[in-house]
């Protein structure tokens, strides 16, 4: 299970970062003007050689400022989070986006793209498009990130670190639905990322605003990060990981001893006259094992990203 932090900025924060465990570490590029940052390639660069890796969100769109910094950085995979609505929730149009991130992967093949998905608070809005614009980006994307929606984000354009959880009830129906890895954002901290984990079921949990520091009036800080909390974020995701692992093993077990029971009731089928309880029973055997199967593969979308 992908356990992702941002914002990862200097050398030594990465250091900590992949020495307490962090699967992927999170940059930014916060400008256009400024993206050539030589301590930020270091830091970068430091995921070589290790299980660990590393994203970049550029908070920018010029394309040709993107491919220079990509060929700079050259990142695991870049990540980008623009708000794809308007305030009252309506997607805007997703096609320049789409073209964008495919022109992208077509010229850097070897980096992966994480697109971040909008999700509104619970009970918000329950007709935002959640599922209309994942299900559009998916074909040019390899990961997809629930990150939460407020209709005016703290950075004008971009959705995220609003310190916020999102409807967990969406991000689970998009977890169902969609064919390739979702990772969960969105106000995450130690202190709520195994119940988001268990009620969402991602391949992933990141957070940036759960694990930073905080300033005398407990507002987190913005790039300043708490590494004893980056540590037990990284243990709930693990705790919650191997909780997921035992349901995954309840379920084969579950499914080996339904197949079993149903194989059983087949032979014990006489050959002529099988009475109207008999298939029923046969029936609803095929639809546990139907149900068990469709479980399971949940699951195994989640322990092999």
């Amino acid at each position: 299970m992908i356990v992702q932090i941002y914002e990862i900025q200097t050398p030594n924060e990465a250091e900590k970062c992949i020495e307490i465990g962090v699967d992927h570490l999170g940059s930014v590029i916060l400008s256009k003007d400024e993206w050539c940052i030589p301590t930020l390639k270091e830091a970068m660069g430091l995921t070589q050689g290790t299980d660990s890796k590393n994203s970049l969100i550029p908070l920018f769109q010029e394309s040709e400022i993107l491919y220079k910094a990509l060929d700079y950085y050259r990142p695991t995979f870049v990540h980008f989070c623009n708000n794809l609505t308007d305030e009252q929730g309506h997607e805007t149009d997703l096609g320049p986006f789409i073209q964008y991130q495919s022109r992208l992967k077509e010229k850097f093949p070897q980096i992966g793209i994480i697109r971040s998905v909008p999700v509104p608070r619970k009970r918000a809005w329950p007709e935002f498009p959640v599922l209309k614009i994942a299900l559009a980006f998916q074909p040019v994307s390899d990961i997809l990130l629930i990150d939460t929606w407020l209709g005016k984000e703290p950075v004008k354009g971009y959705v995220g670190i609003t310190g916020k959880t999102p409807d967990w009830d969406m991000a689970r129906n998009l977890v169902i639905q969609g064919e390739i890895p979702v990772i969960l954002g969105g106000g995450l901290s130690p202190t709520n990322v195994y119940e988001g984990i268990m009620k969402v079921l991602p391949a992933g949990a990141d957070s940036c605003t759960g694990t930073n520091m905080k300033d005398g009036e407990g507002k987190p800080i913005r790039f300043r990060k708490d590494f004893q909390k980056v540590a037990q974020f990284v243990k709930e995701v693990r705790r919650a990981e191997e909780k997921v692992r035992l349901r995954k093993n309840g379920l084969l077990e579950k499914l080996m001893a339904l197949k079993s029971e149903l194989m059983e009731r087949e032979l014990a089928l006489p050959p002529h006259s099988v009475r109207p309880h008999q298939l029923m029973a046969v029936e609803a055997l095929e639809d546990k094992i139907t149900q068990t199967e469709k479980e399971l593969r949940n699951y195994e979308k989640i322990l092999t990203p």
